[in-house]
């Protein structure tokens, strides 16, 4: 596996970033990894491997990188999670789509990446991300999925859920059944947009699963068999849709 620490130009300064890949057998296709609030952090680059070794080149991005190149959420106590919502609360759909497009510009200029070929995923605060990068890109974004996504649906003109009729691609949503920030109402009203769009898509609830499930440091969160299924759910996803893998 190659691995590089990075900065990506954007049009907002130098978004440092993990790409990962395997050595051999490229140009690999893509898959741009989102991140969640407690900022970018070792527990993702393990993350970002697991992806890449069965065949992505990953790219993982700092969206907080136009207040600070480091942030890594230590205790959840008062003064933690203020500093987290604060960076989380100055990211905007917009914003993330010009990173976007900076690390297509990006990718297109790796030999080892196979632009015509990218898929996306965004965990928690990303889940409404990935779906502003298919809505942006549909020519380019070949499918996402939105990993316990919160602020999927909100009263603001830039919802996500509004985005679904620009949405072409596949698009996958692992929710868990509690989870304070995409409760089933939420869900619904995402479900609804998604049809009347014809947007295709899939959402899958994980009983008993909590909101963070996937991430293996979250203590008191981590679910192994909810985590397990939905690498499983990534790996047919991407695979189908990257490369033409047979079900």
């Amino acid at each position: 596996m190659i691995e590089k620490h990075l900065d990506i130009s954007t049009a907002d300064g130098s978004m440092n970033s993990f790409v990962v890949y395997p050595e051999e057998h490229g140009p690999h296709p893509v898959v741009l990894f989102y991140m969640d609030a407690p900022g970018k952090r070792e527990e993702l680059h393990d993350m970002a491997r697991r992806l890449a070794s069965v065949g992505y080149y990953v790219v993982l991005p700092n969206l907080y990188y136009r207040k600070t190149r480091e942030f890594v959420l230590e205790r959840r106590d008062e003064a933690g999670m203020a500093a987290m919502f604060a960076l989380m609360g100055h990211l905007t759909n917009a914003l993330v789509v010009r990173d976007t497009q900076a690390m297509l510009r990006f990718v297109d200029a790796q030999p080892q990446a196979d632009g015509s070929r990218v898929g996306a995923v965004g965990y928690c605060m990303s889940g409404p991300f990935v779906m502003a990068a298919a809505a942006a890109f549909p020519e380019r974004i070949k499918a996402i999925a939105s990993i316990h996504g919160a602020n999927l649906v909100t009263d603001r003109e830039d919802s996500a859920h509004l985005m679904a009729p620009r949405i072409r691609c596949e698009s996958y949503f692992g929710c868990a059944e509690t989870d304070k920030w995409a409760p089933k109402d939420i869900v619904d009203r995402l479900e609804a947009a998604l049809v009347a769009a014809g947007t295709p898509h899939r959402i899958e609830w994980y009983p008993g699963a909590e909101h963070g499930f996937v991430f293996p440091l979250r203590a008191g969160i981590y679910e192994k068999a909810s985590a397990e299924r939905h690498w499983e759910r990534l790996f047919d996803l991407f695979g189908r849709t990257l490369r033409g893998d047979k079900r």
